[in-house]
């Protein structure tokens, strides 16, 4: 049940689109509050397209380079559908994945192999697995949405020049790979800045890192650098983004599980 602190919260985002962090309250509603007002923060941007560079990092060092595109679809009421497509090289080239995020219940992914020459749909028993030998898995490419998580403030760190509310996320959802993720958020454009996650057994697995934040649309914050680094392996991926476009006119066609095999 929602608590009065939470009811007059959700009346003054519904009037103002604002949130009064300073409001006293639990470590929980004000978790909840950041979380609300950094999903308020990236709203309205209709569709992405962008290219990206995929930087697998084994513990020695050696290098192993994808070339990749993404599409992604805001839904309304709904978490996003996004779509990757690797070009390069020609042992992944024509991989489709293709993902429906959901705010409650399980995510529907599927993967085209071109090897295979099938569709194959992931159970979502086995969203911790790694995502194409990445340190990313399949659980961590689902949009984020509110609802997927218990939230709790943990305080305030410094971001570099900014400062940032530590949250801790404990996910709801069936077969999470996670026990919790403390994210930092910036209490200026509620830009994520670091992520951590920890195993079923509550060590430290991963943390993900965002770096060089650039505005499109006058309005939306899209990180051009990503750097997944596993603590057991000592493996890492990095993500390097360019040639952003936001309100392209990308629409629900363009994510048709039944064209992933025809997509160039």
């Amino acid at each position: 049940m929602k608590t009065l602190i939470s009811i007059f919260t959700a009346l003054l985002i519904f009037f103002t689109g604002a949130i009064p962090l300073s409001f006293a309250g639990s470590a929980e509603d004000k978790g909840l509050d950041i979380a609300t007002q950094r999903k308020l923060h990236d709203q309205g941007w209709a569709d992405s397209q962008a290219e990206m560079l995929m930087t697998l990092r084994n513990k020695s060092g050696h290098e192993s380079i994808r070339y990749i595109r993404n599409k992604t679809l805001e839904i309304n009421n709904d978490g996003d559908k996004s779509l990757t497509i690797f070009d390069r090289p020609r042992d992944v080239k024509g991989t489709v994945f293709l993902s429906f995020s959901h705010p409650l219940g399980n995510d529907e992914q599927w993967l085209y192999l071109p090897a295979l020459k099938r569709v194959k749909r992931i159970s979502s028993r086995n969203k911790s697995g790694p995502f194409m030998g990445s340190e990313f898995s399949f659980e961590d490419l689902s949009s984020f949405e509110i609802e997927k998580y218990s939230y709790k403030y943990l305080g305030d760190d410094a971001c570099g020049t900014l400062t940032c509310y530590q949250v801790e996320h404990i996910p709801l959802y069936k077969h999470s790979g996670y026990t919790k993720m403390i994210v930092w958020i910036d209490d200026k454009e509620y830009r994520v800045h670091k992520a951590e996650y920890y195993d079923r057994k509550k060590s430290v697995l991963k943390t993900l890192t965002f770096s060089d934040y650039k505005q499109y649309n006058g309005k939306y914050w899209r990180a051009d650098h990503y750097l997944m680094v596993n603590h057991q392996t000592g493996k890492s991926t990095q993500l390097d983004w360019k040639n952003y476009v936001l309100s392209s006119g990308l629409s629900e066609k363009d994510f048709n599980k039944n064209a992933m095999k025809r997509i160039r």
